[in-house]
């Protein structure tokens, strides 16, 4: 089986957008496969006593200018949400049920709905965005909808979050390359580095 950089991240994070648009490119390059793992924030920051970026004083003016200078940069397309941030149970509990049956086609989902927010101002909690999101990407869209009531998926996402903070995740992305772990966007190249320095 492949090896994989394991691909932790909130769909309310702006640097979590922006590594999706180029993840698959290093993990090819890298001779790996994307592991996708949706996770929410929300307890984390609890456990930190934290909260999120946009929110902290000084920090958060300057976060918010660092996404769209972050993406100007790298030519990737963004817009600040008009409502930022957000819950972003229902989109983890989508993609998690769509991880369930194809990673290939839960990665796809997963940027197309990061790029909906992020660049192209849709309201992700909606349930019929991202049923059209998951149709566009040739995924059964009712199936879907009515996964994501159940026990079964809703313990999936818990249980991500849960195994998430074990291994020592707390922020958005958070990338792993064996067991070697990595926060945010502008760790990408450093990533690339690590594995020059420690083939597998």
């Amino acid at each position: 089986m492949p090896k994989t950089l394991d691909f932790y991240f909130d769909f309310s994070s702006p640097y979590a957008y922006l590594a999706s648009t180029q993840i698959d490119a290093l993990a090819t390059d890298l001779g790996r496969q994307v592991q996708w793992f949706p996770i929410l924030l929300g307890p984390m920051f609890q456990a930190m006593g934290s909260a999120p970026l946009v929110d902290i004083p000084l920090k958060g003016a300057y976060a918010r200018h660092d996404f769209s200078r972050t993406a100007l940069l790298f030519g990737i397309d963004y817009r600040e949400p008009d409502e930022f941030p957000i819950a972003t149970v229902a989109a983890a509990r989508a993609a998690w049920f769509l991880r369930s049956q194809d990673m290939a086609l839960a990665g796809e989902f997963s940027r197309k709905v990061l790029q909906a927010y992020f660049a192209d101002q849709q309201d992700i909690r909606d349930t019929a965005v991202l049923a059209s999101i998951a149709e566009s990407v040739g995924a059964d869209s009712q199936a879907m909808l009515q996964a994501m009531q159940t026990d079964a998926i809703k313990g999936m996402l818990k249980e991500a979050v849960s195994g998430a903070m074990e291994r020592g995740v707390f922020g958005s992305p958070f990338i792993f390359i064996d067991n070697e772990g990595f926060w945010g966007f502008d760790r990408l190249p450093h990533i690339r580095m690590w594995a020059a320095a420690n083939p597998a």
